[in-house]
């Protein structure tokens, strides 16, 4: 039982990362300062609330005098209205003396903590509950009794710390939004700022994924940051690398196909001398004559290999392919001419049909004429003497088809693709005396004109190759 793969963990972009290395750092001290503005409002809004508290209750000690051995309390009734009718920001107050004997206001005013040093003159502040009712209270003892016997009095005064709460969040809101403004345009600027400086990056992933396959060509990289074109760099250096190893492939291949084309050029010659003086010998030399037939046949499927292989050569050059106009009738005629002494060789009727108006097309002329070589020739090694090869050119709505038809054996639709490969012969290999290479030079030869090959029947029997051009303006 095969094991599946282990999924690949998701790789984070480089846009991500830098979002996260960059945002979540300020996220943390956004988080921090709000903690801090938060703590330091709540101290704010304490200190303003303990400055209300013991204002208040000095106002209220002034209202309570020693008088004798009791007190004279200057407290109206208006003025405790006025402290008790808002139930939400409510004053509750509370006189005692000596500190545990009450002597007016708010009875269960929670008494200041036991550890609390009694000073008379100073405010003292604590937490507490009237109610259930969390309270801030304010505690300032004043000397009171007469000086043969001292007394202190205790005045209290205390507010909901719900005020303190509310005035906290008062303040915090006032920092908060400029701060939540402030973190927002942060990320937008440092989004801005990435894709900015990713834009090199991005332009040099358009200059590779738009080029072809075969353009070895350096890439430019204008007015980028040093560090994308250390990258561009490292990139040239390598497809300078594989542009020399190509190029290095090519030679051999065009010097190995030339240094073999020209001993068996001589080999064929000479059979064919050898076969000349055979032809006025006796008959009992007939089986040399067929074994020497057998050597001239295996020479000219060499020598046609070779040259196929140096067509291959040529069909795949270097990056920059140079179209020029040129007249594909013109072209057609030519080429076609060439091959009438092969086609009656092989008792074929060779024949062109087109218009006697020019067809320019932009291409290169070098490559063409092998494209339409290699449909002609592979039109004539398969098709069986006494048929017809057509070449054949319509003008279209805008463009120009070049068709090659025969009335051969044809091409079964199944193998229609696969005879595109290289040395691929298919059932038609006993006729004929192709190596397999025609097709895949004439597909690679349309490729680099930016156009395909299409192969399709021609009743009765045989095989229409078509290939479209886009013409060009008169």
């Amino acid at each position: 039982m095969l094991t599946p793969p282990a999924a690949r963990p998701r790789q984070l972009s480089l846009r991500r990362q830098l979002l996260l290395w960059l945002l979540l750092p300020q996220l943390v001290l956004w988080l921090g300062a709000a903690f801090l503005a938060h703590s330091m409002a709540m101290s704010y809004a304490g200190e303003v609330i303990d400055r209300s508290l013991a204002k208040s209750s000095r106002a209220l000690a002034r209202q309570v005098k020693p008088f004798g051995n009791g007190f004279y309390i200057d407290f109206p009734q208006a003025a405790r209205e006025i402290l008790e009718q808002d139930p939400d920001d409510r004053i509750y107050y509370m006189v005692s003396s000596p500190p545990e004997a009450f002597l007016l206001g708010e009875p269960a005013m929670p008494q200041p903590p036991a550890g609390l040093p009694r000073k008379a003159g100073e405010t003292f502040f604590y937490d507490g509950r009237i109610k259930r009712l969390e309270v801030r209270v304010a505690a300032l003892y004043l000397p009171a009794g007469t000086p043969d016997r001292p007394e202190l009095m205790l005045v209290q005064v205390a507010k909901s710390r719900a005020l303190n709460a509310e005035l906290a969040r008062k303040i915090l809101r006032d920092m908060g939004l400029p701060l939540l403004a402030v973190m927002l345009l942060t990320s937008v600027l440092v989004w801005a700022g990435i894709s900015r400086g990713l834009s090199p990056l991005r332009h040099l992933r358009r200059s590779v994924e738009n080029r072809s396959p075969r353009d070895l060509a350096p890439i430019e990289i204008d007015n980028a940051p040093s560090e994308v074109r250390a990258l561009a760099r490292a990139i040239n250096e390598l497809l300078h690398e594989v542009d020399g190893q190509v190029a290095q492939q090519r030679r051999f291949i065009a010097d190995a196909a030339h240094q073999l084309r020209t001993p068996l050029a001589g080999l064929k010659s000479q059979s064919e001398l050898v076969r000349a003086e055979l032809a006025a010998t006796p008959p009992d030399v007939s089986s040399a004559s067929r074994q020497l037939q057998q050597v001239e046949t295996s020479v000219a499927r060499s020598i046609r290999l070779i040259n196929q292989l140096l067509a291959l050569a040529r069909a795949e050059p270097e990056a920059g392919l140079q179209l020029a106009a040129l007249d594909l009738r013109q072209l057609a005629r030519e080429v076609t001419s060439e091959a009438v002494p092969q086609a009656l060789a092989r008792d074929i009727d060779l024949g062109l049909e087109a218009e006697d108006a020019p067809l320019p097309v932009a291409g290169h002329g070098g490559l063409l004429r092998e494209l339409l070589a290699n449909l002609i020739d592979n039109a004539i090694q398969y098709t069986p003497p006494g048929g017809e090869v057509t070449v054949r050119l319509r003008r279209g709505a805008g463009t120009v088809t070049l068709q090659v038809c025969d009335n051969g054996p044809g091409i079964p639709e199944s193998e229609r693709e696969q005879v595109f490969a290289r040395f691929y012969r298919g059932r038609a290999e006993g006729q004929g005396k192709g190596c397999g290479l025609g097709l895949a030079i004439v597909q690679e030869i349309a490729r680099r004109h930016h156009t395909r090959i299409v192969l399709s029947d021609n009743p009765p029997h045989g095989l229409v190759a078509s290939v479209d051009f886009t013409l060009l303006p008169h």
